[in-house]
């Protein structure tokens, strides 16, 4: 996104917090392809027989901030910040809602005979990833918003600092640190 976007994208979002229905609807198209991005990024990490498609997530993540009516906007970096924490909880909702935690759920039968075929890497376990991440804060609110921004929101180095108010290097070493983290946290977590 342009500067010039990026600056118009940033009076949208004010003016809608301050109630101009019109923003928003000049705003969508500002942000659609980014919000699709973040959809697919999430999309990517779930199993392949998933029931909710990015079009729904984006639009039961819409529908959630449109109804935020008391968020003051800052930016850009905190809209899609923002737009990835509602993502986050919407997966997870539907997660729950699924019932992805009972023993076996999900889990992919195999026959004997494909033991021996490679396998593409694991979906991410969004349930216990979202309870990892909120034991995280408990730990270290920031490096947890890190995680958010970065994992969740697709945002850059950059662009987190500014989101969290932070120097690039700090947003740097909350990432490393918190990714080690959640990493020891998954790993030690009991198969169901």
């Amino acid at each position: 996104m342009s500067t010039a976007s990026s600056g118009q994208v940033t009076h949208l979002l004010r003016a809608w917090s301050d109630g101009d229905p019109q923003a928003l609807e000049h705003l969508l198209p500002l942000v659609e392809a980014e919000l699709w991005r973040l959809a697919r990024g999430y999309m990517s990490r779930e199993r392949r027989e998933h029931t909710l498609q990015p079009t729904a997530l984006i639009n039961e993540a819409f529908i959630r901030l449109a109804d935020a009516k008391s968020v003051r906007w800052q930016d850009r970096a905190h809209f899609f910040g923002i737009s990835a924490r509602v993502m986050r909880r919407v997966l997870v909702d539907h997660a729950r809602a699924r019932g992805f935690q009972k023993r076996g759920a999900g889990a992919e039968t195999i026959s004997l005979h494909e033991e021996s075929i490679p396998t593409p890497e694991p979906p991410v376990d969004i349930v216990a990833l979202d309870l990892a991440l909120d034991a995280l804060a408990t730990k270290d609110e920031r490096q947890s918003r890190v995680v958010e921004l970065r994992f969740f929101g697709g945002l850059s180095i950059e662009e987190t600092a500014v989101a969290l108010g932070v120097s690039p290097d700090t947003v740097k070493r909350d990432w490393r640190l918190a990714r080690l983290w959640l990493l020891r946290q998954l790993e030690a977590r009991p198969v169901e």
